[in-house]
């Protein structure tokens, strides 16, 4: 595998000789469609030409590592999901088909980055990580501990007035206590 330095954010250009052969021009190395792969998951932009021509063949590349993932890797995309792709083009649905898939992949890296930074900031925050769970089920605890009690208020029915003992102390007729009463007490 071809190492890559980081931090080289203007665009690579790879040449595709006659010989099916790509050369990244930039560390003067052929590379294959696996180092192609790590430069984009590394966030490289790339840019692939053919050199007789000076074609730009970026997209037809990526396909071909797309299709390399898909038929040695774990793939993500399914038959289904292909076939539906592939009922869009030509059809009147097609630039609003791409438009949907970019942004909802879009969408999707910008969560992931914004679940990413919450964990990181999580595992370094001034207390510890377990403080801050703690104090995460302590205020769900609250939370239950309030909405039980609204519950339980709405469900105790208001006693009339003039009976010499409480709410809690209401006796049923038959002489026990109220089902409210016992369920409130209980609690």
């Amino acid at each position: 595998m071809i190492r890559y330095t980081p931090g080289m954010t203007k665009e690579r250009l790879i040449k595709k000789y006659a010989n099916r052969r790509l050369y990244d021009a930039s560390i003067s190395k052929h590379v294959t469609l696996e180092d192609i792969r790590d430069l984009i998951v590394k966030g490289e932009k790339i840019r692939v030409v053919e050199d007789k021509t000076g074609e730009d063949i970026t997209r037809l590349i990526l396909l071909q590592v797309i299709a390399e993932q898909e038929q040695f890797g774990k793939p993500i995309l399914t038959s289904e999901l292909l076939e539906s792709i592939i009922r869009y083009y030509g059809g009147p649905m097609q630039d609003f088909m791409a438009r949907y898939l970019e942004q909802s992949v879009g969408a999707f890296t910008r969560q992931q980055e914004n679940v990413q930074q919450q964990i990181s900031q999580m595992l370094s925050s001034t207390p510890p990580p377990m403080n801050a769970m703690a104090e995460l089920t302590r205020q769900n605890m609250e939370m239950w501990n309030r909405m039980q009690e609204s519950m339980l208020a709405m469900m105790v029915t208001p006693r009339q007035t003039g009976s010499p003992r409480g709410p809690d102390d209401a006796a049923e007729p038959g002489g026990g206590i109220s089902s409210a009463t016992a369920t409130k007490n209980n609690v």
